[in-house]
Formats: structure tokens, sequence, C-alpha cells
């Protein structure tokens, strides 16, 4: 039971909302049954009624007839008196003495409501009339029978008369209206007042149903796209739905709330990571200085010529390193501007392939170049000088850490992403592979795994591919060493 209630109020409340719908036409079904049980029974009290009615009347012709047969006296041509005078008190109800030689041979119905006396028997009735005495006469006791259309129940009873003349019976008739009168106002009544309460519910439950849908659907697709401020949660427009409104009014003020945090969460990260970069660039020119320094002082106590020449060459090593040094920091924290361009890749990697040709040539190393993969006919749009210096720096790198005798590869192919085209771009050598220390950092300033390096090569690959936005990764090739540029085939 428990699980039961705590499975219902983790439905949705929409769901909530057609299971009271359902509820609220059963219960009107259930209503609609209950109002016809009742009025059949109303229409049965009726019919028991107007037969009650028919037999007292009946019974009251056959007292006056045995009152007149106790006098010695036969009724003769009075009997049609007799009938009147005995169905004076019972409205509706018409009735007559029967032959069963002569057939009828009395009727009256002094209630009747026209514009004179009726005397004439009913014809539409004559058979069931005949019938009925014909039946109460072989049987010796009274019989009522009843015919019930669809607007009326017809209800003649039969009683035998007391007396020296054989074969006479006493009859009555009435109609039940069980399509009319007061109970079927009623009834009909209740039934319209039912489906106009079960109509009009349902049409504003449905109504309410389709509004809540169309704005929960606003509200989940607001939140579903990107906020351009760089806010976790996205403004939400007001639904004009109280309850709905509220929640809206507490998104934005916890997006605002997340927004400020935020901002000061990457205000004291630009700080923390300018500490960061502030101390990894004075230790990276420290080191040149302080061997120009003590070459400068060498040579200036020394008086060899050729040691002063070498303390020279040096210092001017350092410099270029220094020089290196600061031209990378510039090409990472100078922002520049995309110049997207129909790219030829294979073009590219050529030219990227034979610029490197002399050093790997030098250390015995081959370049290979794999577009195979590429179409004939279609080129990414691409920053060709900003993605020819990531190759660079890539290349670079596989031509320092590749084994003599090895080879790099250099390999670039058209590949689909969850539907969405995609350039794969990568660089792969044999060497001994990336120390895992320094894995998790590989992509950040001043990370290297050479006592020479600089450590910005790698993290200006990173933020050329973010600028196209893509991403920068070593993958896990087995043995091989294997970076991938992972870069929108055409930007959106």
């Amino acid at each position: 039971m428990f699980r039961r209630r705590n499975a219902f109020i983790r439905s949705s409340l929409q769901a909530r909302l057609v299971a009271l719908w359902i509820a609220l036409l059963a219960s009107a079904a259930a209503t609609a049954y209950l109002l016809y049980g009742l009025y059949t029974q109303s229409t049965a009290v009726q019919i028991s009624q107007a037969e009650i009615a028919v037999g007292r009347a009946c019974r009251e012709i056959i007292d006056r007839y045995t009152v007149l047969v106790r006098k010695g006296e036969e009724p003769g041509g009075d009997l049609a008196g007799l009938v009147a005078g005995a169905l004076a008190r019972w409205p509706g109800i018409e009735g007559g003495v029967w032959s069963a030689e002569s057939g009828s041979l009395a009727y009256a119905f002094p209630s009747y409501e026209g514009s004179g006396p009726k005397t004439d028997l009913p014809q539409a009735e004559s058979e069931t009339i005949r019938a009925v005495n014909a039946e109460s006469r072989q049987l010796g006791r009274s019989v009522v029978t009843h015919r019930v259309s669809r607007t009326q129940a017809l209800l003649v009873q039969a009683c035998p008369l007391p007396g020296r003349s054989p074969g006479l019976t006493g009859w009555t008739m009435t109609r039940a209206h069980v399509n009319d009168g007061p109970a079927y106002t009623r009834f009909l009544a209740a039934l319209g007042f039912l489906a106009v309460a079960v109509v009009g519910a349902a049409a504003f439950l449905g109504h309410f149903l389709y509004g809540y849908a169309r704005r929960i659907a606003r509200l989940e697709a607001a939140l579903a796209i990107p906020e351009r401020e760089g806010a976790d949660l996205a403004h939400l427009d007001r639904t004009g739905e109280r309850e709905l409104d509220r929640l809206v009014d507490a998104l934005n003020a916890a997006g605002g709330r997340l927004r400020e945090a935020r901002e000061q969460a990457l205000a004291a990260e630009r700080f923390a990571a300018l500490g960061r970069l502030s101390a990894d660039i004075a230790h990276e020119i420290r080191n040149p200085i302080a061997a120009m320094r003590l070459k400068a002082e060498n040579a200036l106590a020394t008086g060899d010529p050729e040691r002063a020449a070498t303390a020279l060459r040096t210092i001017l090593g350092q410099i270029g390193r220094v020089e290196t040094l600061v031209r990378d920091l510039l090409h990472l924290t100078q922002p520049r501007p995309l110049l997207r361009e129909p790219t030829d890749l294979r073009r590219l990697l050529a030219e990227c392939a034979q610029l490197h040709e002399d050093q790997a040539r030098t250390r015995a190393i081959r370049i290979r170049v794999e577009t195979d993969a590429l179409p004939a006919a279609e080129h990414p749009h691409l920053d060709r000088t900003q993605v020819q210096r990531a190759l660079d720096n890539l290349l670079l790198n596989a031509l320092r850490h590749a084994p003599p005798g090895s080879a790099v590869t250099v390999s670039a192919r058209r590949v689909l992403r969850d539907g969405t085209a995609r350039l794969d771009l990568r660089v792969s050598d044999e060497g001994p592979g990336i120390d895992p220390a320094i894995r998790p950092s590989l992509f950040e300033p001043f990370v290297t795994g050479r006592s020479d390096g600089t450590g910005l090569g790698l993290a200006i690959v990173r933020k050329i591919a973010r600028a196209h936005r893509g991403e920068a990764r070593l993958l896990d090739t087995g043995p091989a060493t294997a970076f991938l540029l992972d870069l929108p085939w055409q930007p959106s």
C-alpha cells in the first residue's frame, strides 16, 4: 500500500488529471445508471399502483353487482349505470360488463376528459379485453394482464360476476404512462443536468490539460535552449498559470544566483590561472636569463676569445628560447578571429609534411599522409593558417619522440558522429608514449615531458580546436601515440 502511494505521488500532475477525468466519466456513467434504475423503479411503482387501482375498481363493480343480486334485482339494461357508478371515483379507469355469449354488455368511462361522455368500447383493445374476460371466466377468479409499449403500459383486469346469469365478468382498464408524467420529467431533467455537468467538466478539464501541456512544453523548450549569457539556467517567461509561474520565478531566481556564483567562480579561477601562469612564465624566463648572466660573466672574466665567442653563442641560443616562449605565449593568449574558408585538406597535409621533411630525414623518419577517406569534391570550412599551425605543433612533437627508422602518420577523414559530419585530423608516432603522470594536464600551459620544451605547443593546439568549436585529445590506440583534432566539417 505504501509503495502504491509513493508511485502515485511520483506520477505526473498531467497523469493524475487524466485519471481524474476518467474517474469523472466513470462516475457520470454510474450516476446515469443509478438514475435509470431509479426511473425504472418509479415506472414499476406506477404500474403497481395502476394494477392496484384497476383491481379495486373491478372489485367495486363486483360489490355493486352483488348488492343488486342479493336484493333479487337483475340489473338488466342498467348495467352501464352500474359500471359508471362503480368507476366514478377512479380517475383514468374505464371498464364494463362482458358476456361470454354476447360480448360487451356495458361500457363506461366516467373520468374521460373528452368533449362528451365516452360510451364506445375502445376497438384497439377489444381483443385484449375479450381474452382477459375469457381467461377470468375459465379460471373463476380475477385475472390481470399487462401490455407495455415504449410510452405506456396497458393494464386490463377481469373478475367473475356472481348471480343467476352465467358467463358474466366485469372488467377494468387503465393506462400508465411510463415515459410521461412527473417521474419521467424528473428523470429527463436529471439526465440533462448530468450531461451538461459532465460535458462541461470534461471540456474544462480537457482545455486545462491542453493548456497545461502546452505551457510545460514551452518551459521544457526554453530550458533546452543553450543560454548565450553563460548561465546554467535560461530565463523563463511567465506562463499565466499561477502555480507554474511560482516555479518559473523560483527557477529564474535560482538562475540569477547561479550566474552570480559562476561569475565569481570564473573570476577566482582567472586570478588563480593568472597566478599560475605568472609563476610558470617567471620560471621559464628566469632559467635562460640565469644562463645568459653566467655566460656573460664568464666572457667578461676570461681573456680567451674562443670562450667568449662560445658564451655569446650560448647567450644567443637562450635569447632565441625566450623569443620562442614569448611568441608561443602571444599565440596562446591573444584572441584571433577565425577566417573560415573551404580548405583543401589533401594539399594542406601535403604542405605540412613537406615543411618538416628535412627534419624527419635527418632522423631517418618517414612522414606518411593518409587522405583516402576524404570526399573528392567537398571541403570543410576552416581557418587554414591556424589549423596548419596546430598540425605543425603536433608534427614537431611526433618527430621529437619518434624513434629513428619509424614513421609518423598524418591522416584526415570525414566521419559522422550523432548524425553530424565531423573532421578527424590525426597525428601518430611510434614513440615511447606519454608519461602517465602528465596525461591529465597534458594540454595545460607549461606541461611538458622534455627539459627543453616550453609546454605551450599542445595548449595552442587545444585553443585552435576549441576556436573551431571542436576538441583536441590524446587517443588510447595501443603502442602508438596519437593526437586527434575533432573539428566540425561545416559550421552550423
